[in-house]
């Protein structure tokens, strides 16, 4: 998945100028050759190739100032790449903002991997609005486990998965959780033996009744996969359905993401699962979910994880535990300095279950989620500080995360539910809403 660029030049451009961008385009051609498609040269004003993403100026001079209506008319977003280091010319911003005045969409990438993050971010936009499938597994959600909580979440609702697919040209395909479960059944401990015989699994305490009925769910799933065609991300709606299954589906997600690169999401969170297939499709940068508890929130938070106090912390106004069923949440292992697989921690899942408990590397973070509406992307700058464990409580491995204002949190925070994101990785997260055409909420 490339994006594809168009090449602007200007018809004042002299002898040299057109060597100089020719060198350039041989320049940009071979350093983004992984990221981009580039087009045939187009001078500006002429009539753009269907199907492209952006436009790039590899080289700008003094025309720039005298094409008004036709820069205004380029139905496409600009790329500046006139640096022999594939970036933006400093002599450039000039340029660039006199371009911005007159309501282009300009990128300036100061380095190639923020001119990559934009590359793939146009990538990503294109197969969704193509039709990007994405699969969750689900009957009835709502009434069923803890339907005091989880009769409260958008992405369950008409409207939110309408929305979705309105606005990005996206497709959710819904698949029954139940009858998923029952074909899973079905399979042979042989066969389910036979397919993770490579996979070197770390796991403690998990027997192989209850490996095999996890790796059972993996090949249903791909069966159905199969079936739907083009899936770029599955999830299930394995905690409030979970009386539906013997198992959990954190081994398949894993497994799904090593060998076929496909996306994830839990609790049937549609929001989770475009956020990550954004983000990660943009950054290819390792990336999770887990429910944030603000120490803020008091014994609203702790409560819910069986846990009597946070731990104590000068500022605690300004930290959050980062829990999910019972561990810091599912990762894949490619992500993570530390991946195990667990028996369950929560009762509401059968006895059979399993988790991951897994680390990320301690250190900067980022905290992003798209907001319900699908206009706007929180993002939060945060330091994953260190790990805590509550034995017998449903908090058995916490990550410990610091942000810089935590009222600024409370009020701004979208949901429970939010992506981290290893490294501070804001200004290329900016960049991808621009892309897609977000307002940044910066925390």
């Amino acid at each position: 998945m490339k994006a594809r660029l168009v090449p602007l030049q200007f018809e004042e451009m002299n002898e040299r100028e057109q060597d100089e961008f020719r060198e350039q385009m041989k320049l940009l051609t071979e350093m983004y050759a992984d990221v981009a498609q580039f087009e045939e040269p187009v001078k500006v004003g002429e009539e753009m190739p269907e199907g492209a993403d952006a436009a790039v100026f590899p080289l700008l001079i003094f025309a720039a100032y005298r094409h008004d209506e036709q820069l205004i008319s380029c139905s496409l977003p600009m790329i500046i790449l006139t640096s022999e280091y594939g970036t933006i010319e400093m002599w450039d911003w000039e340029i660039a903002t006199y371009l911005r005045q007159l309501g282009c969409r300009v990128f300036t990438p100061y380095s190639v991997d923020m001119a990559k993050t934009i590359m793939r971010a146009f990538a990503v936009k294109r197969k969704l609005a193509d039709g990007a499938k994405f699969l969750m597994f689900q009957d009835t959600p709502g009434e069923g486990k803890q339907a005091n909580i989880f009769k409260k979440f958008y992405w369950w609702e008409k409207q939110s998965t309408d929305k979705m697919e309105e606005t990005f040209g996206c497709r959710v395909v819904y698949k029954s959780w139940k009858e998923l479960n029952e074909r899973a059944s079905e399979i042979s401990y042989e066969k389910a033996a036979e397919i993770s015989a490579d996979w070197e699994i770390c796991r403690e305490g998990v027997s192989d009744d209850s490996f095999y009925r996890a790796v059972r769910i993996y090949l249903a799933v791909k069966d159905v996969m199969e079936e739907v065609g083009d899936v770029e991300g599955v999830g299930a709606n394995c905690l409030n359905e979970s009386f539906c299954s013997d198992t959990t589906p954190c081994l398949a997600w894993n497994m799904l993401f090593e060998r076929d690169h496909i996306i994830w999401a839990c609790e049937g969170d549609t929001l989770t699962m475009l956020s990550t297939y954004i983000i990660y499709g943009s950054l290819e940068q390792p990336v999770m979910m887990t429910n944030l508890y603000p120490f803020l929130m008091g014994m609203a938070a702790l409560a819910h994880e069986k846990i009597d106090h946070f731990p104590d912390m000068e500022e605690p106004d300004k930290y959050a535990l980062g829990v999910h069923c019972g561990y810091f949440g599912f990762a894949p292992r490619a992500f993570c300095s530390q991946w195990t697989l667990r028996p369950k921690v929560l009762e509401i899942v059968d006895e059979h279950a399993c988790m991951i408990d897994c680390r990320m590397k301690e250190g900067p973070v980022t905290l992003a989620k798209i907001y319900p509406g699908f206009r706007k992307i929180s993002l939060i700058q945060a330091q994953l500080e260190t790990y805590v464990q509550y034995p017998g409580s449903d908090c058995r491995n916490g990550a410990l995360i610091r942000w810089q204002d935590g009222y600024r949190v409370m009020e701004e925070l979208c949901s429970h539910h939010s992506l981290i994101v290893a490294g501070n990785v804001i200004p290329l997260l900016r960049q991808v809403a621009a892309v897609f055409d977000w307002e940044v909420v910066q925390m």
